[in-house]
């Protein structure tokens, strides 16, 4: 058997890709943002002392990260349609729409996954820079937003370049949802024209493209933000 590739090359099909690689990276993008973000407080919560703050936050990373995010998307996208409080709500609009959805659950998922990340980090975090930051007569607040979480952030950045790379391979999923991504615009090929390699390893190359420029961007910053951590070289 021989794999021909010229009906990937056609200018529709590579337009179907085109769109897909828009989608894929918008999803990426707005939710590994909104992850992001809402992460930060979380793990500020998740390493409190104060126990009727750090469990719901336990609580929810746990089960975010015990469960399939195809469980999850499902549950989100299919599962809430079944309420008539939701159906019936102002939020309708967005959790019918499959594109607000996948969204969703991706930001959800790499928040409670990043969360654990920064707490994690909060918690290694040098005595003596904290140490340091009382002398200097900081308040909790000002230590956390000028010491903690900068130092944490930047000490998670290689952990964190593994999750926005799992991240891209997980918006994959957003194709069962019908959105037309990457892998949707592989899937279309393939009920099309029946050739189930080609546009799947279109595919992966597509990946591996995005994957590739991810991994090189963190590299880039690690670089920056990490070189005090970097051995002297004299």
């Amino acid at each position: 058997m021989m794999l021909d590739f010229a009906v990937v090359l056609e200018p529709d099909n590579l337009k179907l890709y085109g769109e897909g690689l828009l989608t894929t990276v918008k999803l990426l993008v707005i939710s590994l943002a909104c992850g992001l973000a809402a992460s930060v407080p979380l793990a500020v919560l998740r390493v409190s002392s104060n126990r009727l703050a750090s469990l719901p936050v336990w609580g929810f990373t746990y089960v975010i990260r015990g469960t399939p995010m195809l469980l999850q998307l499902y549950l989100i996208y299919y599962g809430l349609s079944q309420f008539a409080l939701v159906r019936e709500s102002a939020a309708w609009a967005l959790l019918s729409d499959a594109w607000f959805c996948a969204m969703l659950a991706l930001a959800i998922n790499t928040c409670a996954y990043t969360t654990e990340m920064l707490a994690g980090a909060l918690r290694a975090t040098s005595h003596g820079e904290i140490e340091a930051a009382r002398s200097m007569g900081m308040n909790r607040f000002t230590l956390y937003r000028r010491v903690l979480l900068p130092s944490a952030l930047r000490r998670s950045l290689p952990a964190y370049s593994n999750e926005v790379v799992m991240m891209l391979h997980a918006t994959s999923l957003a194709s069962t949802v019908t959105l037309l991504d990457i892998t949707g615009a592989a899937d279309r090929l393939y009920s099309t024209y029946y050739m189930p390699f080609e546009p799947f390893i279109a595919a992966a190359l597509f990946y591996l493209a995005l994957t590739w420029l991810i991994v090189r961007l963190f590299r880039r910053f690690e670089r920056r933000y990490l070189a005090y951590l970097a051995p002297r070289t004299h």
